[in-house]
């Protein structure tokens, strides 16, 4: 779909209304330039509820509902597509392509990110739904989208030489409150000889991180010759009570899931999401949220971290904001790209 004729409000649907999709929501209420005209909802006990009231907004005559064709019939000229990622990876490309075709922009912040890692096969599937539909498709947040695929790839333009860069996430996942994320699609809990290479845990992180490596490598003109995983599971060391649950001594309370993208037998670009729930141990105690590391001349560190909103009464963290706040700025960009998958500009990476 084209960018809307000038003056007129962008027509938003949200789609969904977990911790990430609430916060989308009322981003797209508070703004003035935007009209909110459809909700869609995975809960029958949300279905029929104003979309204000989810919010803890003013009622916006807007109600949620469970059925795609509503969104559809909205008109929307962008759908925000918040749902909480699931195994298989795949889990959500039926609603994604049925949006395509209907002719809605779709921003999602559940993968996507760059399909071509996975073939030309899968990047067709969506490339033949957006020219159905003459719209676009944007994955966006902040790890995948902003950390590796921004904030790194803009800082290895000041590299003159550039031999390695690592990139490491670390986060305390102990204020997560989702039971069936934590516990499902996090693993934690889970018994640690479970979780092996090639399940399906590893496997569904495998296929979303990929597209960073892939977009970052070929931005670089860098050929990978493979992408040899690396990963490892910490046993709690005592009984845990979380956000989302309990989790008993012995079972998983942190996963290391580790990528290398190999050149020439070395790694190139390491990757690695360090989740925790036993964030004082010594090995993670202290460590920023997000680390980059560029190895050559100058060699370069970065580090990032979020600082918790001091807002008493608010229930939304600092890591709602920041993967809502790449879709809301991605908005205007990608209602009037032109269709297919939208990919970020980089401005002169290091290239080989």
């Amino acid at each position: 779909m084209s960018a809307h004729p000038s003056g007129r409000h962008t027509r938003v649907a949200q789609w969904a209304t977990g911790a990430v999709g609430k916060t989308l929501l009322r981003g797209v209420i508070d703004r003035d330039d935007l009209d909110l005209v459809a909700l869609h909802v995975y809960s029958e006990s949300k279905a029929g509820r104003d979309a204000g009231d989810i919010a803890r907004r003013q009622p916006t005559g807007v109600l949620a509902t469970t059925d795609i064709e509503v969104v559809i019939d909205a008109r929307p000229d962008v759908v925000l597509h918040a749902p909480r990622l699931q195994l298989p990876y795949e889990t959500h490309d039926d609603d994604l392509l049925r949006l395509l075709r209907s002719g809605a922009n779709v921003i999602t912040t559940s993968g996507q990110h760059f399909p071509r890692a996975h073939g030309p096969e899968r990047e067709r599937l969506f490339l033949d739904a957006c020219e159905e539909g003459r719209s676009t498709l944007f994955g966006v947040g902040v790890s995948p989208g902003i950390v590796g695929e921004r904030l790194a790839l803009g800082l290895t333009g000041a590299s003159v030489t550039l031999d390695r860069i690592t990139i490491d996430e670390v986060l305390d996942a102990r204020a997560m409150p989702d039971p069936d994320f934590a516990f499902t699609v996090m693993g934690m809990g889970s018994d640690p000889a479970a979780l092996t290479g090639d399940g399906p845990l590893p496997t569904l992180y495998a296929a979303l991180y990929l597209e960073t490596i892939a977009f970052m490598c070929e931005r670089m003109g860098v050929t990978y010759d493979e992408v040899v995983p690396d990963h490892r599971v910490v046993p709690a060391l005592a009984d845990l009570e979380v956000a989302a649950g309990s989790i008993a001594r012995g079972t998983v309370a942190t996963t290391e899931w580790r990528w290398h993208a190999m050149v020439d037998g070395r790694p190139f670009l390491t990757l690695a999401i360090i989740w925790t729930m036993e964030p004082d141990r010594a090995e993670y105690a202290g460590r920023d949220h997000w680390t980059i590391h560029l190895h050559g001349k100058p060699e370069m560190v970065v580090t990032l971290n979020l600082v918790e909103p001091n807002e008493p009464g608010s229930h939304t963290t600092a890591g709602q904001f920041v993967t809502a706040g790449p879709v809301l700025r991605a908005i205007d960009a990608v209602v009037a790209a032109p269709p297919g998958i939208f990919e970020p500009p980089v401005f002169a990476p290091f290239h080989l």
